[in-house]
Parts: structure tokens; C-alpha cells; sequence
């Protein structure tokens, strides 16, 4: 599983360029990371099933050479030994398969690109939804979604933003996470992104006179 490594420092950082980047506009952005979007447990059982199955059906070819092998350690052999043996031995490939399964870099191998998107997604959407970014005065909040596992950014712009300014520009922001991810710069690569999110937003929402902060400036840790 991703582990989020996110000092106190970095927190700071993060809250500090978002209140930075608020400053001059009316628009709300909201950070939330998360290890994963989704328990992919399931996914990780059938590989190791099919591996212990896959491990079982090529050791049946070798059944004669393990007998023996058997017979040699012990005086008193009979076939439940040899039974014991399969037994045993496929139940351990399953469990080390279901540990290394549960490795970041494998665990994405494992999970159709497909479903990891889908669920990334359905669960930035739901964070929209219960934190409130849906609900600024103006429909002007954004949020910036990390799931780590899947590496994967989510940046969901509300209604009143959206009608202006096109999605093709927050994937480029997306891209800027993305890449921080990949290259362990997250904190850097948030920054830097928060910036642009600020700077697009001023240009289109500039800042009012009665303008409040509406949604905390400290980074959501989600876990799950």
C-alpha cells in the first residue's frame, strides 16, 4: 500500500500556498490525498488464487520426483505426506502472492487501468461532495484530489468554474502532480500547482470585496 509522506512542514507549505494563491480571487481550492481510492482486495485474492491454482497444476508433473523426495526424509512415508506437501506448499504461494500483491507497483499491475480511473474518481467526487467544495456562495471551488496507489489527480472544478474556464487546462495542472508523484516531489509539485490554480482563477474570478475564506486551507488526509 502508498504511504502519504507528508511532514508537518509540508502541510504548512501546502496551506500556506493555497491561502497565497486565495488571496486575490473569489475561487476556493480544497487539497484531500488519500492512499488509495478503493480496498482492491478482491483483485489481489484472484491472483493469488490463480497463482496458487497455476503453482498446484505444474507440480503435478513432478508428482513421482516429490514422492521420492518424501520417502528419502522419512522412514514411516505414507501418501498423506505427499498430500500434506501440495497442500501445505500451495497454501504458502497463495498467501506470499496475496503479500506481494499488496505492493504499490504490483497492486497496479493487477488492477485493470480502467477500475483504478473509475474509482479514483468516484471517490474524489464523493470527497466534492461531503467537504463541502460543492457548496461555496459563488460555485467557485475546486478540488484537488491525490490517490497515491494509483497515482492518479482528480481536479474538480465547480459548476460556476467550469462554464469558464475548459477542463484541457486543469490537466495540465494535473500533469504538474502527476509528475511529482512519480519523481517523490509531491509537496514541490503541489505547490506549484496550487500557484496555477490561483493564477487561472484570478483571471477569471478576481477578488471581492466581501470575500470570505470558505473552505479550511489545510490538506484533507483521506484514508480511504
Amino acid at each position: 500500500m502508498a504511504k502519504i509522506k507528508l511532514s508537518d512542514a509540508d502541510r504548512k507549505a501546502v496551506s500556506d500556498t493555497i491561502a497565497q494563491s486565495e488571496s486575490k480571487t473569489s475561487g476556493e481550492i480544497a487539497v484531500a490525498v488519500t492512499k488509495e481510492s478503493y480496498d482492491y482486495a478482491i483483485y489481489e485474492t484472484v491472483f493469488a488464487l490463480l497463482g496458487g491454482f497455476l503453482y498446484f497444476v505444474i507440480m503435478s508433473f513432478f508428482v513421482s520426483e516429490i514422492e521420492l523426495m518424501l520417502q528419502s526424509m522419512f522412514w514411516n512415508y505414507s501418501v498423506n505426506y505427499l498430500v500434506l506437501f501440495y497442500g501445505f506448499s500451495t497454501f504458502m504461494v497463495i498467501a506470499i502472492l496475496y503479500f506481494l500483491a499488496n505492493i504499490s507497483a504490483l497492486d497496479r499491475l493487477i488492477v485493470p487501468p480502467k477500475i483504478r480511473r473509475i474509482k479514483v474518481r468516484e471517490r474524489a467526487v464523493r470527497h466534492f461532495m461531503e467537504s463541502g467544495v460543492y457548496n461555496t456562495r459563488d460555485r467557485t471551488g475546486i478540488l484537488i484530489f491525490i490517490s497515491l496507489l494509483e497515482r492518479r489527480v482528480e481536479l474538480i472544478a465547480d459548476s460556476g468554474i467550469a462554464v469558464k474556464i475548459s477542463q484541457e487546462k486543469w490537466n495540465n495542472i494535473v500533469e504538474i502532480i502527476i509528475s511529482g508523484i512519480k519523481k517523490g516531489e509531491l509537496t514541490l509539485n503541489l505547490n506549484r500547482a496550487i500557484k496555477e490554480c490561483g493564477i487561472l482563477l484570478q483571471e477569471f474570478f478576481p477578488i471581492k470585496k466581501d470575500d470570505t475564506n470558505e473552505l479550511s486551507n489545510e490538506i484533507d488526509i483521506l484514508e480511504k
